[in-house]
């Protein structure tokens, strides 16, 4: 599907982010409909082009929520060069993230310009991933370009669930290796995946810094952990996560 999509692109220049979101749309839904997941969606989606802002447990946060609506991602640069999985980032219009100072300005202003040009992205403030039993520190730093666009903030915030506890087969934390992640997971029993759309923050000229710590905040709530960190979770779990 990322060889359809660079093949239109060229085909159909104006239409190259319309036929990318729409056949990553296709491609996620092809690939939970394949996994051992049972999700339910509560709350609305975005009728505005919107920065959508996540706690982050798996690699799998992306595909559920790509699923949903048309949304551009940021990964880490490393990512690009990868193997098959760099193409596939590419070609569902990935944005890269260079690591350094110099590269956080030009980075906002690009992301300024697709909330301006109408698109909706997708960031796991966190910068990580964690076992699921905590939400670590939302930051702010690429929170500019909602303050600059007037774009609205939109919490999200995603468990994964079995028999009503915190499964810990999806989570992808630590030093796990994508391929044999997913033989675990698809050799899993089901598992709930509840996905909140949460009252989106209006940016407006708040600073970022307090964007990202209200929307943390929501989803720590919505998640029912206390600041930050699931009381119940044993100890091997919070090592984990750590």
């Amino acid at each position: 599907m990322a060889g359809l999509a660079a093949l239109l692109t060229r085909l159909v220049p104006a239409q190259t982010q319309a036929i990318r979101s729409r056949l990553s749309q296709v491609w996620m839904s092809g690939l939970v409909s394949l996994l051992p997941l049972r999700v339910r969606c509560l709350g609305a989606l975005p009728r505005q082009p919107s920065l959508w802002l996540s706690n982050h447990v798996s690699w799998v946060d992306i595909v559920l929520l790509g699923r949903l609506a048309p949304l551009h991602f940021l990964s880490k640069a490393e990512v690009a060069a990868w193997p098959v999985i760099g193409w596939l980032a590419k070609g569902a219009g990935t944005l890269f993230i260079q690591r350094g100072t110099g590269a956080a300005t030009s980075l906002n202003d690009q992301l300024s310009g697709m909330l301006a040009a109408g698109h909706s992205l997708m960031i796991f403030p966190e910068g990580t991933t964690t076992a699921g039993d905590r939400v670590r520190t939302f930051h702010g730093r690429l929170l500019g370009c909602a303050v600059e666009t007037g774009a609205p903030v939109q919490p999200v915030a995603i468990a994964y669930r079995r028999c009503g506890e915190r499964d810990s087969v999806a989570p992808f934390i630590n030093d796990d290796e994508f391929t044999a992640h997913l033989w675990r997971l698809l050799g899993s029993e089901r598992i709930d995946v509840e996905i909140h759309l949460l009252p989106p923050l209006r940016a407006g000229s708040a600073p970022r810094n307090q964007l990202a710590r209200e929307a943390r905040a929501s989803v720590i709530q919505v998640l029912g952990l206390e600041d930050g960190a699931d009381t119940n979770a044993s100890p091997s779990l919070s090592r984990r996560a750590a």
